[in-house]
């Protein structure tokens, strides 16, 4: 799992801009994985997506298995997919979700939101570096990535209070140069 998971959101990016093309830019900074979201996208617009999106790292689908993808991204309250399928993480607000979610075999889980967000205004309350600390005890060796709020400011803190790593959407989709916040974000995190 990497420390750095970025999750789309097209509605995010500024004008004239592309998520294929904001992407790349952060592909070429470091980062190596996204989870596609774009749920407003039929299955075959998600997938020709997720094919474009493969060119560049490695996607995980929110939700849904699409053709080729890495890995499947579940939301808190999905069931466990059928054994066979590719390895899946898991959205999780909470410690005893997360605790679910590594019984339930999840290869990794994001926590959140570990701060107030602009993506998900009025979403929490925020879980901070507490929070964290205690679904990555709840876990017992799954790797839980920080998601909600992070910033390139706070990637370290999460670290610090025992986060494999963290996972962002809107301050890469936002970004005027969102190869800098992924270059910034991996810095941080030792990358």
């Amino acid at each position: 799992m990497p420390r750095l998971l970025l999750l789309t959101d097209r509605g995010q990016l500024p004008p004239g801009r592309g998520l294929v093309e904001t992407l790349a830019s952060c592909a070429a900074a470091g980062a190596t994985t996204v989870v596609l979201r774009e749920l407003d996208l039929d299955e075959p617009a998600r997938a020709a997506l997720a094919d474009a999106l493969s060119a560049h790292m490695q996607v995980i689908s929110a939700r849904t298995v699409l053709p080729g993808v890495r890995g499947l991204h579940l939301a808190a309250h999905q069931a466990v997919p059928a054994p066979g399928g590719p390895p899946h993480g898991r959205s999780c607000h909470d410690q005893a979700a997360v605790a679910r979610a590594a019984e339930e075999g999840a290869a990794y889980v994001t926590i959140s939101p570990v701060a107030s967000t602009v993506s998900k205004p009025g979403y929490g309350p925020a879980l901070g570096a507490e929070g964290v600390r205690r679904a990555v005890e709840a876990a017992g060796g799954l790797p839980v990535l920080a998601l909600g709020g992070v910033s390139a400011g706070s990637a370290a803190h999460l670290s610090a209070a025992g986060a494999h790593g963290v996972a962002v959407m809107g301050a890469v989709m936002r970004a005027h140069d969102p190869a800098a916040v992924v270059s910034a974000l991996m810095a941080e995190l030792g990358e």
